[in-house]
């Protein structure tokens, strides 16, 4: 009786042991995404934080992957994309910026009567050092002085004047920190701009704990008052110096510490870059004997101060500069992750279709321009265009829908060149070594305090190409790397 009993048993497990193998699920790439997003939403990590993300196909309706995507997040730079891909489609790839060298009055025996004016367009690359083929600050004002010395001018009965009334005067978002204005980081887009509104504040760090005297500025800003609070650390410590300003402001607070060693230079965002353009100028003037009767001035300071250019101004042409191509300044800003470019790429498309000059208004020409692309944009909430206001937000599903909605316009494929390559180039070179994803992920990288994120292309194992958001807020560094787990993330995705 209990060998029967044993023989029953045995044919019973035999009959089931197949029907247990078949039982077992195997997880589609998909599936592995899913079950790694709803691990990190329920760990410490994320305990009082947020996830989001979205991945779509850009030529069908799918929606491969979604996790909180119609929440609204803080994107931080990844929204450079979104106004960087907004000046393309309004502008046009090869739209240039054009900056204009006039006089006013008239040139009598050498004798101009009359004022020099540098009038700006917004561009945020005039005299900067980034392009071939294009003069930096010190080189083209130069040869602006020069052009005014074949005038046969001797001396100037005026003044030289920065005129930045392209855009509203009012340049700073409303969102912006006090801590991060006065920092090259922190530098908006006048209507004048010139060296990328940046200038290197070198000190000397003598000994421990004690200040380390400011050594220079450069370039050269005498006019500014300057209040130095910085101290000497450890050597091997780095930067860590704050500067504090706002624009059109004439002091200038640093405060923080350097390390120990040789003279150590920190970056900040000169106040009124329009009367940088006029100093400057006007010192390469007298440098070539022409004598100049009035300080230098930009338009706001001669408004505010009652100084007249004597309006309506007939003004003569000297000369002009054309930006490079929208397309380069698109990769450098993207690639780089410059806010000063992507601010004047929210305002400038504004401009240009007369909607406005202000932040507020080219923020509402913005959405303007992609609802007539059918985008949905419920839950976005842009404060800038640089994504560096803490009050910015978007959902995942916003961020793709202009995506896959970029991919249909004839300016893609230069956006897409400017997005930064997984493993090759900008903020993203160092991840996703030896995986599938070097060289196949296009990724914006964003991040500011307690906010990492990233928003793309890929191409998918069957080769239809996806476009992709990933947004982490108020994560707890403490339990993890926000960018380790993206980063993990993006491997995944590549393998759909």
């Amino acid at each position: 009786m209990k060998l029967l009993l044993l023989s029953i048993f045995k044919i019973i497990l035999l009959q089931n042991q197949p029907q247990k193998i078949d039982s077992i699920k195997v997880l589609t790439p998909k599936d592995v995404i899913q079950k790694r997003i709803d691990s990190l939403a329920t760990s410490p990590f994320l305990e009082n934080g947020f996830i989001g993300i979205s991945i779509k196909s850009v030529n069908s309706d799918k929606n491969i992957v979604e996790y909180n995507a119609k929440k609204s997040l803080t994107p931080a730079s990844t929204l450079k994309l979104v106004s960087s891909a907004t000046a393309l489609i309004a502008l046009g790839s090869d739209f240039k910026y054009t900056t204009t060298l006039e006089y006013s009055g008239e040139i009598k025996d050498s004798v101009l009567t009359g004022n020099i004016i540098i009038k700006g367009s917004g561009d945020p690359s005039l005299g900067s050092w980034r392009f071939k083929n294009q003069p930096d600050y010190k080189q083209l004002t130069e040869n602006w002085a020069k052009k005014i010395k074949l005038l046969g001018i001797k001396e100037i009965k005026g003044r030289v004047f920065g005129d930045s009334s392209f855009f509203d005067e009012n340049v700073i978002s409303d969102g912006w920190t006090w801590g991060d204005m006065g920092n090259y980081y922190g530098a908006s887009a006048y209507g004048l701009n010139m060296n990328e509104n940046l200038y290197w504040a070198t000190f000397n760090p003598v000994k421990y704990m004690e200040n380390a005297p400011l050594v220079k500025t450069s370039p050269d800003l005498p006019y500014y008052t300057k209040i130095n609070r910085v101290l000497t650390d450890k050597s091997g410590t780095g930067d860590q110096v704050n500067i504090y300003s706002t624009p059109y402001q004439d002091v200038l607070i640093m405060e923080g510490f350097i390390p120990a060693g040789d003279n150590f230079s920190v970056k900040g965002s000169i106040p009124d870059p329009a009367l940088f353009s006029a100093y400057i100028l006007h010192k390469k003037i007298e440098e070539l004997n022409i004598k100049i009767t009035e300080n230098p001035i930009s338009l706001l300071e001669a408004n505010k101060k009652n100084i007249s250019l004597q309006k309506p101004i007939q003004s003569t042409p000297i000369d002009s500069l054309q930006s490079p191509p929208l397309k380069d300044l698109v990769k450098e800003c993207n690639l780089h992750s410059i806010n000063l470019y992507a601010e004047a790429f929210l305002k400038t498309p504004s401009v240009m279709l007369n909607l406005g000059s202000t932040t507020d208004a080219s923020v509402k020409g913005l959405r303007q321009i992609w609802q007539t692309k059918g985008v949905r944009l419920e839950g976005l909430k842009m404060k800038d265009g640089s994504g560096l206001a803490p009050a910015n937000s978007i959902t995942p599903n916003n961020m793709t829908d202009i995506l896959k909605a970029m991919f249909l316009e004839k300016s893609y494929d230069d956006f897409y060149e400017s997005i930064p390559v997984v493993g090759v180039s900008g903020t993203v070179a160092n991840l996703g070594k030896k995986s599938k994803a070097v060289g196949n992920v296009h990724a914006k990288s964003g991040t500011i305090d307690g906010v990492k994120a990233y928003s793309g292309y890929f191409t998918a194992q069957n080769g239809e190409i996806m476009c992709f958001s990933m947004m982490f807020n108020k994560y707890n560094s403490d339990f993890g790397s926000a960018t380790k787990e993206l980063e993990k993330l993006m491997i995944l995705m590549v393998e759909l």
